[in-house]
């Protein structure tokens, strides 16, 4: 999971995010030289969060998925608690209201997803996951073509699973879908806990949330199993690639990156769920994967030359207006 870092930038600029996304900061253009950045924070926040999960898997004979998702919020929230320090006063009902939101997608995403890869492969599991962030780049986008990319990164996602899912246990199908639509959410949510509190105190105390309502049911699986000292720290390896990196990163990218680019980009997950999944788990790539694959990464970079082509035409606009300052 992914924490955010500082929210604002020293460089004045005019700002192509919607006005949800905070239109109020002047934040670098997405066309500006520097305008990959959010592009690369998810990027990176996937990888980790996929080699992670991966790991995550190995250790559930151990822990149970119950416990694995427990030991992983837990260490989380106590990293970022330590590190954040996150002020407690000062704070409205609506942005306690945000944080609570957020803390409880997170949780449900996470105990969905791993009850989902204790019953299917890592790969397909992510596959039918991202399905939630490609509904929600159709639902936010304000712009016809992002439908065409979503379209595209949705066939690959169906052709990562090899043509249809029929073969995979329903109830782990089940659970993938529905930590899509908890996925959904907590890109939501990030944003708006990224606009309401500074640096990753939101992230933090949400992790906290999340840790309250998961630790009592990894405790009723596992048992003492948690405390063992090899299980603790795989579990903590765990925390800090699958969520404590990510999150950040995710974090600082939605106060940079539209909702709608942001979810097309997680149509990359599949792809590197699969290579994490060869690498860590044996798992090997087939002709339709590897094509899959393709089309997905085809369809994010769509996405993006879609958004900085959008960001270039609205500066070039405004300065021809001069209201670009």
């Amino acid at each position: 999971m992914t924490t955010p870092g500082s929210a604002t930038t020293s460089q004045p600029a005019t700002s192509v995010a919607p006005a949800s996304a905070g239109a109020s900061r002047r934040l670098g253009p997405l066309g500006s030289p520097g305008s990959l950045g959010p592009v690369g924070l998810v990027l990176a926040g996937g990888i980790s969060v996929q080699f992670g999960g991966a790991l995550a898997v190995t250790l559930m004979p151990r822990a149970g998925a119950l416990g694995v998702v427990a030991l992983r919020l837990f260490v989380a929230a106590v990293v970022l608690l330590l590190v954040c320090r996150p002020r407690l006063r000062g704070h409205s009902r609506t942005d306690w209201g945000t944080v609570v939101v957020f803390g409880i997608t997170m949780a449900g995403m996470n105990g969905l997803f791993y009850q989902a890869v204790d019953r299917i492969p890592l790969g397909p599991a992510v596959t039918l996951e991202v399905l939630g962030p490609l509904a929600l780049s159709v639902l936010a986008s304000r712009r016809a073509i992002n439908v065409v990319w979503a379209a595209l990164a949705l066939a690959g996602v169906f052709l990562l699973g090899g043509g249809g899912f029929s073969s995979l246990d329903p109830a782990g199908a089940a659970f993938a879908l529905g930590a899509g639509a908890m996925w959904a959410a907590y890109i939501v949510f990030s944003a708006r806990t990224g606009r309401r509190f500074p640096q990753a105190d939101g992230l933090a105390l949400a992790m906290a949330v999340g840790a309250v309502l998961f630790l009592p049911l990894g405790i009723a699986e596992s048992g003492t199993k948690l405390v063992d000292p090899v299980t603790l720290g795989l579990g903590a390896a765990v925390a800090l690639l699958s969520s404590v990196l990510p999150y950040t990163l995710e974090l600082l990218a939605l106060r940079r990156l539209p909702a709608s680019t942001f979810a097309i980009l997680m149509s990359l997950e599949p792809a590197i769920a699969a290579t994490a999944g060869f690498l860590v788990l044996d798992q090997a790539l087939t002709a339709m994967q590897a094509a899959a694959i393709a089309l997905v990464i085809a369809a994010s970079m769509g996405a993006v030359r879609t958004q900085v082509g959008g960001g270039r035409k609205k500066t070039a606009a405004l300065e021809g207006t001069g209201l670009e300052g």
